[in-house]
């Protein structure tokens, strides 16, 4: 398997640890039946976790970004160092992010945003 679809994979269990610290945040905010029940009204969750689920949105709006990318890589057979860097950078600088988004950390959150967006981009550069 490519090294790119390897991180491709490593970023969707990235977010599904997100969902994780999400849920656990939540729980202990508003409970279980809470959350089982159907959220009306819509629950409104602070603090570390409602930062945690804002860093999770953000990055499944991301990662549909980077699995598009690198699978077009991919099948288009233009993988090489480039778009690897790229996809090395958007999964740490992914890693660091939710780690500094949670922690509440404003300025460094958009930086650190900034980092992974410019994986996709030196991705991006190699396709077109």
């Amino acid at each position: 398997m490519k090294p790119e679809l390897t991180l491709l994979v490593w970023s969707v269990a990235l977010a599904f640890v997100q969902i994780l610290i999400v849920t656990q945040g939540a729980m202990m905010q508003v409970g279980l039946p809470a959350l089982v029940g159907n959220r009306e009204p819509q629950l409104e969750i602070t603090g570390w976790a409602g930062r945690a689920q804002r860093a999770q949105r953000n990055m499944v709006e991301n990662l549909l970004l980077f699995a598009a990318l690198v699978l077009v890589a991919v099948g288009a057979g233009k993988t090489n160092d480039m778009t690897l860097l790229g996809a090395q950078i958007f999964f740490w600088g992914r890693v660091v992010y939710t780690a500094v988004y949670i922690a509440g950390i404003p300025w460094l959150r958009t930086g650190v945003w900034l980092v992974s967006v410019i994986g996709m981009i030196l991705i991006f550069a190699q396709l077109v």
